[in-house]
């Protein structure tokens, strides 16, 4: 029997000093998931939730909340009938001590029948708990279990939370949740904003939350809500001034997770400052000062920002004026940086990248780029591209690690480089290169424009790479101090969507080759141990693209080397794996790979098929001679789709085969002739594949 329940709307707010603004959102995320666990494992059903996060709380509304869980049947089994009764009848001790342990008579016990025979039950009914009994436990778990990177501790107290924790609120319906947590007690007193209303705000039911803080707290506590309020009156804004204001993602995040009361105003800086590269500028507004740059309708950077403050100023003007004064410096140092920079041409600083150290047993950066220089020009001659322009632009490529912008904007690696190659008068494509050489930075990120460009990105992944594996610091599960699964995954992107048909275990070599006669200790084994690892890569590739690990590993088994051949053979099994004939085919292929490792004889040297005289036999001849003309040159144009397509035709021919044919037989001769042309059959296919590593 099941109590009826009913439903109450719950309300609670963590009130805390200013949360970190790059964690904030994460942690109103986190904590809705994890009360709603704790309370789906409470078995307790509700409605809508709701999540709010602002500087200075964490909230969560649930609406329709179950007010007790529902009432559990249970069963406890207790000794077989035949030890609970004597051969007179009467229970025994066994039954009289598990009633007792029920709370009741054994005759009120029942009896259930089980394929071990028949046994004493005991069916009752377990009340379910109130909520406001479990949510204190749930709340308690759900905050323990934020994502906090690194907890503090504060006053005299002994608790810990990533910020000090100044107030609780909880509210079940309209009364207060008896809940305490971080040596305070929960009560229905929110506050708002620090400066317009710092006083203690009543919240009288979980419905009017949002609607009290903003009335009369002066705080728009949804953090999406803000969001959206920030972005729609920065282009309310920009409209205003006849420009278009830049909206990063993730600065909008941390901007909208440190205002609780956003208010958009726009400042200008002296035109001047425009003759600094854009990126310079647009660093220093958005990573030092978290302001939105402006540009025109022709995109380029104009003179104007765009900042929210988090109060509503009598005197907006003040604010701005103090906001374009905080700015002015800033840029003045990257004018100042760039104007002194220009002095010395970019290919002059080569030299001072024999100062800095790229890694101890590897050497200088200076050497790197002499090394990405040689490489590079040798990649250029493979690849068809402009071997004097690749070359130039892998020497010059980290020549801006030693200028002053760099040094002040660390962001603007490879683009400084590319402003002082033009200033410099470097052909335009050597400044691409330099610029783009560092593409692709991460997941998504776009690759090089040019040949040129993409060919010292690939050189300077595979220097890298092969050196680090030279000397036996490879990555592991926890430490990839030179972010070799990233370079692994660049190489890749860069041989596939380039299209660049280049053997990785040669390009390692020639990468290898590069160090000289440096001493490294593990250079014998650094190119087999590297080509794996960005195979294995490959392989995590495919997974994030929903590529079953099975089509990978049916390519991979063939040993190759070139990832956009393996590529292309991927997409290809891929393809296949969903067509009609592939389940046959490939339990075909393995019950061929079997026979296959029972031959005591070289099949590739049979060549007779005259003993073949059964109409399977023959069919199967006819169909796979066909087939080792067609296929092999289909392989070689690269149309491994048009190859399986081919091959699919042995469908019934196989199936056909193994219904009538016994390939072991005892003739010898006969036996041998069989198993040789499975043989055909079975390199034909691994000339694409091993399909028979599908699992289907």
């Amino acid at each position: 029997m099941t109590t009826d329940t009913g439903t109450q709307d719950f309300l609670f707010e963590l009130g805390t000093e200013e949360l970190p603004p790059k964690s904030l959102k994460q942690l109103a995320q986190a904590l809705e998931q994890e009360v709603c666990t704790g309370l789906a494992e409470a078995g307790l059903q509700h409605g809508e939730v709701s999540r709010f996060a602002a500087p200075r709380r964490l909230a969560l509304r649930i609406n329709a909340l179950q007010d007790r869980q529902a009432d559990r049947e249970f069963e406890r089994r207790g000794p077989a009938v035949k030890a609970a009764f004597d051969d007179a009848g009467k229970p025994t001790r066994a039954a009289e001590g598990f009633a007792s342990s029920c709370g009741i008579a054994v005759s009120d016990l029942e009896q259930v029948e089980t394929d071990k025979g028949a046994y004493l039950v005991y069916r009752g009914t377990e009340p379910g708990q109130a909520t406001t009994a479990l949510l204190p436990a749930i709340l308690d778990r759900a905050l323990d279990r934020l994502p906090v990177a690194k907890r503090m501790r504060w006053g005299s107290h002994r608790f810990e939370f990533v910020r000090p924790v100044k107030w609780l609120l909880a509210l079940w319906g309209e009364d207060v949740l008896p809940y305490e947590a971080f040596g305070l007690t929960a009560d229905n007193l929110s506050y708002g904003h620090r400066i317009h209303a710092p006083e203690a705000i009543a919240i009288r039911r979980p419905a009017d939350y949002e609607t009290v803080l903003r009335d009369q707290g002066w705080v728009l506590a949804g953090f999406e809500a803000r969001r959206d309020y920030i972005r729609n009156h920065l282009s309310k804004a920009a409209d205003e001034h006849g420009v278009q204001v830049v909206v990063e993602d993730d600065l909008l995040d941390e901007v909208t997770a440190l205002n609780e009361w956003p208010v958009v105003l726009s400042g200008q800086f002296e035109q001047r400052f425009l003759d600094v590269p854009a990126e310079a500028l647009v660093s220093s507004m958005q990573e030092h000062q978290k302001y939105f740059p402006a540009r025109s309708d022709s995109g380029e950077l104009v003179n104007r920002f765009f900042f929210v403050a988090n109060l509503e100023s009598r005197d907006p003007e003040l604010v701005v004026s103090g906001n374009e004064k905080v700015i002015r410096p800033r840029l003045a140092d990257a004018a100042f940086f760039w104007e002194s920079d220009l002095k010395t041409p970019l290919a002059e600083r080569v030299a001072k990248l024999d100062k800095v150290v790229f890694q101890k047993q590897l050497g200088t950066v200076g050497d790197k780029a002499r090394r990405i220089e040689k490489l590079t020009t040798h990649l250029a001659g493979l690849a068809g591209a402009d071997q004097t322009i690749a070359g130039r632009g892998a020497l010059l490529a980290k020549a801006d690690l030693v200028t002053d912008l760099v040094f002040e904007f660390d962001d603007l690696q490879g683009t400084a480089g590319y402003y002082y190659a033009l200033r410099s008068g470097e052909p335009a494509g050597v400044a691409s290169a330099i610029r783009d050489h560092y593409r692709p930075a991460f997941a998504g990120d776009a690759l090089p424009e040019t040949l040129e460009g993409s060919l010292v990105a690939l050189a300077d992944r595979l220097d890298t790479l092969v050196g680090i594996f030279a000397i036996g610091q490879k990555p592991t599960g926890t430490r990839d101090p030179f972010a070799l699964r990233r370079a692994s995954l660049g190489i890749l992107r860069l041989l596939i969507e380039k299209a660049l048909p280049l053997d990785l275990r040669a390009l390692l070599n020639s990468a290898l080759a590069g160090y000289g006669k440096r001493s490294l200790p593990a250079r014998d084994t650094a190119v087999d141990e590297a080509l794996a690892y960005v195979l294995e890569r490959f392989r995590a590739w495919y997974q994030d693209q929903s590529v079953p690990t099975d089509v990978f590993y049916s390519v991979r088994e063939l040993a190759l080397t070139v990832p956009l051949d393996i590529h292309r053979r991927v997409s290809a099994v891929s393809t296949f794996k969903d067509s009609s004939a592939a389940a046959s085919l490939s339990e075909a292929n393995k019950r061929v790979a079997n026979l296959l490792a029972k031959a005591d004889a070289d099949l590739s040297r049979v060549t007779g098929t005259t003993a073949l005289t059964e109409p399977a036999e023959a069919a199967l001849l006819e169909r796979l001679q066909a087939l080792e003309t067609e296929v092999p040159q289909q392989v070689a144009q690269h149309d491994y789709a048009g190859a399986l397509k081919a091959l699919s035709s042995l469908k019934e021919p196989l199936d056909q085969f193994f219904a009538e044919v016994m390939v072991m037989a005892e003739d010898a001769d006969l036996r041998q002739q069989r198993l040789a042309l499975l043989y055909r059959v079975r390199q034909l296919f691994l000339q694409v594949a091993d399909i028979s590593l599908l699992q289907l």
